[in-house]
């Protein structure tokens, strides 16, 4: 197996920032692929955080002036990544989240911040460290858009590259008079380069000018060719269509390991769920929710957003009460929703307890102790929680949209494919079809043996990046013997 080397590029990157699942796919993804013969170092902004975990990195270059201040190229580890760390402080030295103000506000300057991430990519593409001269340089998300664009423009012998679309929602689109202060020609600015309806957008530049570009599960690569689906760029991607696939994403089995994982009350594995019904009991304290074996819990992990359609399941939530299910939901993003969640748990205590923000070890716990994971989202590029909730027996509600649709067998399904039943399916994506769905899982949950099945099913169910990581390495092979010939 001839050894490939690729340069990742990723905005987050988990366990070191994280604020969605782009963060997880970038964590696990170079450890994933070590077994498939592909050397991924993973290049990131030196936020406060990746700093401190990363006292002891070594510098690589420093430059006086890199985009309007002092920077350095840092190389180091953490948790078995192999990590460049790009530190300019006057970018990146800022509290919090890493692309909003504390008033939950864009930076203003986030174009130049993620321009400087891409440049110094294709700067890695081109050889600047000796040591590690990448095959490929495969870049996520808008934030790392520019590094297909500045290696194309560079004009120079140059990698392949790889675009990775993980939300076509956030797309980076700026003004044109960007490209001035950051280093690209002008004549980038039209219809095959950066231009996007007058301004410029840096996702647009990566799914213009990257040689293959890739989603995060089949359907979404389908759905995404669409004008709706595409938001704005369903006709690139219909041009670009013999280059474009969908790849599922994985999980870190490791992390997200009932058996093992040191954030839930009890562990449990296939072979016993019976430490479940003690995780649901803590799960229901920790919600002040009623003490009850008999009342289906129905757990939410989830950003508060339209796309997420948690406004949906708050109009669900009379059929919740109706017919004595409860909610845990953990989970934060537009202020109006978080009211109204709010309001619904004060006005029913001991049925609906709501937590407003994010804590890694009580999303754990939910996994762990609700009976079902709903997803209603009305996009859904892959979704990792529908994935957590098959690894720890947590029977997933989704909507019939991108990855959930890839990921979970309806029970409705099962009699006519061959693989089992994990879970729920609804579409369209509506109140009733949503309320629906839920009294048809709360019959089945009542049923013991049918929900058992369903649970064991989903467990059984491989979500792990075994076999995903190696699509990833035989699309980064197939991508450098194109180029060498």
């Amino acid at each position: 197996m001839t050894p490939v080397r690729v340069l990742a590029v990723a905005s987050e990157v988990y366990p070191i920032v994280k604020t969605g699942g782009l963060a997880d796919v970038a964590g696990a993804l170079p450890l994933a692929l070590k077994a498939h013969g592909v050397e991924m170092r993973t290049l990131m902004p030196g936020y406060p955080d990746v700093m401190r975990m990363l006292g002891g990195a070594g510098e690589i270059r420093r430059w006086p002036d890199y985009f309007g201040g002092p920077g350095r190229l840092l190389a180091g580890s953490h948790d078995g990544l192999d990590l460049f760390v790009l530190d300019v402080p006057h970018l990146y030295a800022r509290p919090g989240n890493p692309y909003v103000t504390a008033e939950g506000v864009d930076w203003p300057d986030n174009g130049l911040r993620f321009a400087a991430l891409s440049r110094i990519a294709a700067d890695i593409g081109h050889g600047l460290v000796p040591a590690f001269v990448p095959d490929v340089v495969h870049a996520h998300d808008w934030q790392a858009g520019l590094a297909p664009a500045y290696l194309h423009y560079d004009n120079r012998a140059r990698p392949g590259t790889v675009m990775t679309i993980h939300n076509m929602a956030y797309q980076g689109k700026f003004a044109p008079e960007l490209i001035g202060s950051i280093g690209l020609p002008w004549d980038s600015f039209n219809v095959h380069g950066l231009e996007y309806f007058g301004g410029i957008s840096f996702l647009k530049a990566g799914l213009q000018l990257a040689d293959r570009i890739t989603t995060v599960s089949p359907t979404y690569a389908q759905e995404i060719q669409s004008d709706e689906g595409g938001m704005g760029l369903g006709g690139l991607l219909r041009q670009r269509a013999d280059v474009l696939s969908g790849i599922l994403n994985g999980i870190d089995t490791d992390v997200w390991n009932p058996q093992t994982d040191p954030h839930i009350a009890y562990r449990f594995g296939a072979d016993d769920l019976t430490f479940r019904a003690a995780n649901k009991a803590v799960l229901q304290q920790q919600f002040s929710l009623d003490s009850s074996d008999e009342a289906p819990l129905l757990g939410v992990i989830s950003r508060l957003s339209w796309q997420k359609g948690l406004d949906l399941l708050l109009e669900a939530i009379p059929t919740i009460l109706g017919d004595g299910m409860q909610l845990a939901l953990l989970g934060s993003g537009d202020r109006d929703l978080q009211d109204r969640y709010q309001a619904v748990a004060r006005a029913n205590p001991g049925r609906i307890g709501v937590v407003i923000g994010y804590d890694e070890i009580l999303a754990h716990l939910i996994q762990a102790g609700s009976d079902a994971l709903i997803v209603p989202s009305r996009f859904e590029p892959c979704g990792l929680t529908q994935l957590y909730a098959l690894r720890y027996g947590a029977v997933p509600i989704v909507s019939r949209v991108g990855g959930l649709e890839d990921t979970i067998v309806d029970i409705g399904e099962a009699s006519t494919s061959d693989r089992a039943a994990t879970g729920f399916k609804f579409a369209p994506v509506t109140v009733e079809a949503l309320t629906g769905t839920l009294r048809k899982a709360n019959t089945a949950f009542h049923n013991k043996a049918t929900w058992r099945r369903l649970q064991l099913s989903g467990l059984a169910t491989d979500v792990s990046w075994r076999n995903r990581a190696g699509d990833y390495a035989v699309l980064y092979r197939d991508l450098v013997a194109a180029r060498r010939t």
